[in-house]
């Protein structure tokens, strides 16, 4: 088993039209909301402004949430988050990692509600709130595994 590492990382949450996006601290022990990404599903401004934010905090990984059904299996979503995460690792020069995030949006809004904030209020910040489920989930576990969390997303080879 490998030791625990620090360092940045950044997580997101991938939906349909929104990305909440989260990092950690560099000692790897707090998640906090980033920012949200709009979707670009005609081009690749929310793949670019993810690498940028990555870049920017001289991130290890990025943690994408791999959104399974409650049983396990894939769904639309699943799929829809592994082709985000294959642009993502093709374009970011850093490890990209799928780890498991069900009901992690469920939480997000159990949390903003638990905390007064409406559904429609929440609405630009709860796939941020997502982001940092998911983050704290994938770096809690490094820590009780000393393993990294989830699958890496092999790089398309280049024709």
């Amino acid at each position: 088993m490998s030791e625990f590492r620090t360092g940045v990382r950044v997580g997101v949450d991938v939906g349909k039209a929104r990305i909440g996006v989260a990092r950690c601290d560099p000692l790897g022990m707090l998640a906090t909301p980033v920012e949200t990404v709009a979707r670009d599903a005609s081009g690749s401004a929310d793949v670019a402004r993810i690498v940028e934010i990555a870049d920017e905090q001289n991130a290890l990984e990025i943690v994408v949430g791999l959104p399974l059904s409650l049983s396990g299996s894939s769904t639309a979503s699943t799929d829809d988050a592994v082709l985000f995460a294959q642009r993502l690792a093709d374009a970011a020069r850093r490890p990209v990692r799928l780890v498991d995030e069900r009901l992690s949006t469920v939480t997000a809004h159990s949390a903003m509600r638990d905390n007064g904030r409406s559904q429609k209020r929440s609405r630009k910040i709860i796939d941020q709130v997502a982001a940092v489920i998911i983050l704290q989930h994938a770096i809690d576990t490094e820590k009780s595994t000393s393993a990294p969390p989830g699958t890496r997303v092999t790089t398309t080879p280049e024709s």
